[in-house]
């Protein structure tokens, strides 16, 4: 198995450092709805998941939920998120951090996402951000400014290594110094509390009374859960210049080690060429995706038929290409019935399921291995349980429920167009009654006119 590594900036053979792989992905913000860029990230996180276990590994997966300490500017400055969203939504930040957590895990469960082992909480890990801050202090790598202790950069040599190239300035806030940083990439470990009002979300520290900063939480929960190094640390491609050096950092710091020996990002979604994101209003929400009409796994299918080093620019047309492309494979699929008896599994068969291995092994290259698979469904040389049986294989990697044959309730909205609809027919107004057809048909359902009268059906996903 092979897999493209940001620390050596070459696709690298992967191994694990012991039979189980220790894998770490940051986790969401949860500040409000994750949106369908995330998503794709998450995704991301999933495909090489069982590309671990397709392969043969004992996977360890954690991934935290930052509920504290991320602010809006990426330059340390500015509020909390989940501050800021519990003010404007009226709850407090303890709610809308759980809320948005829930609503999050809806969402992986959704895209058919297997849950980490563990979700730790940033705020379940205070006292241990703490004393791993004390280390840093200990070893001469902070200083203290007004609003908070700051890791300085400057004595990490290699801090840029995850680069690849060097730049001007840092993506972000990051033209904005906090007074008296040392370096623009320093950052803060501990912020301190306002002095003139309480924070909802603060904690005791040798320092001051405050809360830990953004790029300590994974470091600390990472090698408290897994150790160090680990084996693979996953994130958005956005994380290279920032969030990412920065746990690189502090891990050199305090243990003298690499925190991970693979760093592998997904790249952005983006739309008319723009990344996706809440800064810029450009942001769907799977519900927005499913109120259009669209199944979650069809946004899967989307995500899958790009290969996660390349941007992904969306569009409703792209989506409903993929999700026709799904409906039209489960109704094939659907349709394969053995109409031998069982026999033994073909070499050519077997061949096929090797090269599948090869082709996702090969730094996850899901776009040919989709493609694989539709050249599976037309083979005249493999018989129908041989196609199942490769199917079903190679669905462990894919997670798209190829198999799966799940009757579900028709929405009443459904139901009343499919009424206005035969009204429409009765009267002869044959032209409204199109119109509704193909909104019913954008919903995912489809009618089939009969004698009796009409009838209507999820279209197969």
């Amino acid at each position: 198995m092979y897999l493209y590594n940001q620390l050596t900036h070459r696709i690298q053979k992967f191994r694990a450092s012991k039979k189980e792989v220790k894998f770490y992905s940051c986790g969401p913000t949860v500040y409000d709805y994750v949106h369908i860029g995330n998503l794709r990230y998450f995704v991301f996180v999933d495909l090489l998941k069982r590309t671990l276990l397709y392969h043969g590994y004992k996977v360890y997966h954690v991934m935290n939920i930052t509920d504290v300490g991320h602010l809006v500017s990426d330059a340390d400055t500015g509020e909390d998120k989940i501050v800021v969203s519990a003010r404007k939504k009226r709850k407090s930040a303890w709610e809308i951090a759980r809320f948005y957590e829930n609503e999050f895990k809806k969402d992986l469960k959704k895209l058919n996402c297997i849950f980490p082992q563990k979700f730790p909480r940033a705020t379940e890990y205070i006292k241990d951000q703490i004393e791993f801050i004390k280390i840093l202090e200990k070893k001469g790598f902070t200083y203290r400014l007004e609003d908070g202790i700051y890791f300085d950069t400057s004595k990490i040599k290699d801090y840029k290594r995850l680069w690849g190239k060097e730049i001007k300035i840092l993506p972000g806030a990051r033209v904005e110094m906090v007074p008296g940083k040392k370096n623009p990439t320093d950052f803060a470990l501990w912020k301190f509390s306002p002095k003139d009002k309480k924070r909802e979300m603060e904690w005791p520290s040798p320092w001051g009374k405050g809360f830990p900063g953004w790029h300590t939480e994974c470091v600390v929960m990472s090698s408290k859960i897994l150790g160090v190094p680990l084996d693979i640390h996953t994130g958005g491609e956005d994380h290279i210049w920032i969030h990412h050096p920065n746990e690189r950092a502090q891990a050199l710091a305090c243990f003298s080690k690499e925190l991970s020996r693979f760093w592998v990002h997904c790249a952005f979604l983006r739309q008319k060429k723009q990344k996706m994101a809440k800064s810029k209003g450009n942001i769907l929400t799977l519900k927005d995706i499913e109120k259009k009409g669209y199944h979650p796994l069809a946004l899967r299918y989307l995500f899958l038929n790009t290969h996660y080093q390349k941007p992904l620019d969306f569009s409703f047309t792209a989506l409903s290409f993929s999700q026709k492309t799904l409906f039209s494979l489960k109704e094939k699929i659907s349709h394969l019935k053995e109409k031998t008896k069982r026999k033994k599994i073909s070499k050519k068969a077997l061949m096929i399921k090797k090269e599948f291995k090869k082709i996702i092994g090969q730094n996850l290259n899901s776009p040919q291995a989709l493609a694989l698979l539709h050249k599976v469904l037309e083979a005249n040389f493999l018989e129908n349980y041989e196609k199942i049986f490769l199917i079903s294989d190679f669905d462990k990697v894919f997670g798209l429920n190829l198999l799966e044959k799940k009757e579900e309730k028709i929405p009443k909205k459904v139901l009343e167009l499919v009424k206005k609809r035969e009204k429409y027919r009765q009267e002869k107004k044959f032209e409204e009654a199109d119109k509704i057809r193909e909104k019913i048909k954008k919903m995912g359902y489809e009618i089939q006119d009969t004698k009796e009268g009409p009838v209507v059906k999820k279209r197969i996903l």
